[in-house]
């Protein structure tokens, strides 16, 4: 499959954003309360059921999905980075010089 440059960088953009979405899972995202019990004798306590809501290795794979196509389009562009040659003018790759100044020596009377 062929992609324009500009194409590439957008999806690699895209995937360090789905990548760094997956890595920002906290815990109480993978878990919902489904049910909470009040004390109602002496002997009982409290009651807290958390139930998943995903399985940390459906993170996990979408994860490494994501960092998987990351790592390979970067490589892809990379390549391109160092094996294609663009035409520039001459004055583009010069640094700056300072303009020479003309002085004018002050005639003291």
């Amino acid at each position: 499959m062929k992609l324009k440059l500009a194409e590439a960088l957008l999806r690699r953009k895209e995937l360090g954003e789905k990548v760094k979405s997956v890595q920002n899972f906290k815990q109480a995202d993978l878990y919902e309360v489904k049910a909470k019990r009040v004390h109602v004798a002496e002997n009982i306590d409290d009651l807290t059921l958390s139930v998943p809501k995903l399985n940390l290795s459906q993170v996990l794979s979408e994860f490494d999905f994501y960092s998987r196509q990351l790592r390979l389009i970067d490589g892809a562009i990379q390549q391109a980075n160092w094996t294609v040659e663009i035409d520039v003018n001459d004055t583009v790759v010069q640094d700056w010089v300072a303009p020479k100044s003309e002085s004018k020596e002050l005639e003291v009377a």
